[in-house]
């Protein structure tokens, strides 16, 4: 893996780069081969003297992320890693029991000897309501009144310039993202 350490307010040393390689590279364990992924890392040290970690790591089928906050930005990092691993198993196991049905398991996850028991709660994954509606074509500004009006943390809108799907949402930090369909 090929790793992007940033910080934001605080200076990335050679102690903290050593560690976050140490502690992320402990994951190239739940691959058949070492993903050739490009890890983004950035380290913020806040005012209220917390630290947040941020890492994304994109794959060809998969893209895992995590954010921590915390006091101690070791301590984040440690978090973030177990973030990680429970989404890798969460996935493996998701795709294994799949593929399993079809006897065409892929090769991307590494399997060992003994089966490792991972402890999934089959509600996590339960489908429990499906919505239909119709998309109304409008502007991201009328997408997020509308988020706002019905108390959602998200909204589902077609964008009227560009006539795809897109949806607002509300951030951690109280501000507003967008995801554009491509």
């Amino acid at each position: 893996m090929n790793y992007n350490v940033r910080g934001e307010n605080i200076e990335v040393t050679p102690a903290i780069r050593e560690y976050v390689e140490k502690k992320i590279s402990k994951l190239e364990r739940y691959f058949t081969e070492a993903p050739k992924a490009k890890v983004n890392v950035n380290l913020r040290f806040n005012q209220d003297k917390t630290s947040k970690v941020e890492v994304t790591i994109p794959m060809p089928h998969l893209v895992l992320r995590a954010e921590e906050t915390n006091t101690d930005m070791y301590a984040g990092i440690d978090l973030i890693t177990d973030k990680l691993e429970r989404q890798i198993r969460k996935h493996k196991t998701k795709v294994n029991r799949k593929f399993r049905e079809k006897g065409d398991l892929p090769n991307t996850f590494a399997t060992s000897e003994t089966p490792e028991i991972v402890d999934v709660d089959e509600d996590d994954l339960e489908l429990v309501r499906t919505k239909r509606f119709d998309l109304k074509p409008m502007d991201s500004e009328e997408a997020i009144l509308q988020m706002n009006l019905l108390g959602h943390s998200f909204y589902v809108f077609t964008n009227a310039e560009s006539n795809r799907t897109n949806v607002v949402y509300k951030r951690k930090d109280g501000r507003y993202g967008l995801i554009e369909a491509q």
